[in-house]
């Protein structure tokens, strides 16, 4: 489904804006990727140019930032804690930006934006 981020089709008065063309290819946007703790799956989409982005679809691993030792490593996530986007993700495990997950190493919060990045970073709180 293609999502159009364009001009709105009323005035704050209730009176309708006039057509001026037809819609852009750089209104189009994309619905909500909603990363799942699961195995590691993504999808590759073409942007503007010949840009690439992948979006990450399923993910179990990140790569964890440990404030104390300064060190980064992987390990794999349990479950999602805390969301504060929407707190109906937690019961189906649903991974953005700020999310608050159970790991290996302890609780850890989600600093990237796995939809968009393609990877899931955290930093152990």
């Amino acid at each position: 489904m293609v999502v159009i981020h364009s001009r709105p089709k009323r005035k704050h008065t209730g009176g309708r804006y006039k057509k001026y063309g037809k819609k852009k290819l750089h209104e189009m946007g994309s619905l909500p990727t909603n990363t799942k703790l699961e195995e590691r799956r993504f999808k590759k989409v073409n942007g503007v140019g010949s840009t690439e982005k992948f979006k990450l679809l399923g993910g179990d691993e990140a790569n964890l930032y440990d404030p104390k030792t300064k060190k980064y490593s992987k390990v794999k996530i349990k479950t999602a804690i805390e969301n504060p986007a929407n707190r109906h993700f937690v019961r189906r495990n649903i991974l953005t930006k700020g999310a608050i997950v159970e790991t290996e190493k302890g609780k850890a919060r989600i600093t990237s934006r796995p939809g968009q990045d393609g990877i899931i970073n955290a930093v152990l709180v």
